[in-house]
C-alpha cells in the first residue's frame, strides 16, 4: 500500500508568513528609501538662509530676488488678537494666475521668514499654518505669480507671547 506523505501544515503557514514579513519589509525599505531621495531633492531647492535673516526686505531678496507690491487680489486671514502667540492660525489665499509660491513672515519675530510654500501647477492657490509670534506685528503674505510678487499685510495684537515671551 502506497501512503502519500502530507506536508506540515505549521511548516508550510510558517514559511508564508516568514514570506509575507520579508516582502514587507523589503517594500517599507523601497518607499523609505524613495522618500529619502525626494527630500534629497527637495532639500536642495530649500531656502535655507532665508528663514536666519531678521529683516523682511533681506528675506524677500533671499527668497524671490525682488521687492513685492500690495494686492487686494492676495487675501490675508489672520485674527486682529491672538489670545496666545504660540499659536496664531493664518490662512492665505489668491485668485492670482500661474502661482508658484506663497510665503509667510512675521515682521517682529526673531527671523522674519515663517513659513514658505512651492505652489505645484494646477493646485488651488491657498495655504493655512499656525504660526509663532513673539509679539505684536505686521503678518505679511507674499504670493509669486507669473514671476511677480503681490503682498497683504495684517497687524496681530499678541496677548501672550509665543517665542520665549
Amino acid at each position: 500500500m502506497f501512503i502519500a506523505k502530507l506536508p506540515d501544515l505549521r511548516t508550510s503557514r510558517r514559511s508564508l508568513l516568514k514570506g509575507a514579513a520579508l516582502a514587507t519589509v523589503l517594500g517599507a525599505s523601497a518607499n523609505l528609501l524613495r522618500s529619502v531621495a525626494a527630500f534629497a531633492a527637495d532639500a536642495a531647492g530649500w531656502p535655507a538662509e532665508a528663514f536666519k535673516l531678521k529683516s523682511q526686505d533681506d528675506t524677500l531678496k533671499a527668497l524671490y530676488g525682488k521687492t513685492a507690491e500690495a494686492s487686494d487680489k492676495v487675501k490675508l486671514d489672520a485674527p486682529e488678537i491672538a489670545e496666545n502667540g504660540a499659536v496664531v492660525p493664518i490662512s492665505v489665499s489668491t485668485t492670482l494666475p500661474k502661482v508658484t509660491s506663497i510665503s509667510l513672515m512675521v515682521a517682529e519675530n526673531p527671523n522674519a521668514l515663517a513659513a514658505s510654500y512651492k505652489i505645484p501647477e494646477g493646485t488651488i492657490p491657498a495655504v493655512s499654518n499656525r504660526l509663532k509670534m513673539a509679539k505684536t506685528s505686521k503678518v505679511i503674505a507674499v504670493v509669486e505669480s507669473d514671476g511677480k510678487l503681490y503682498s497683504a499685510s495684517k497687524e496681530v495684537k499678541v496677548t501672550v507671547g509665543g517665542c520665549g515671551g
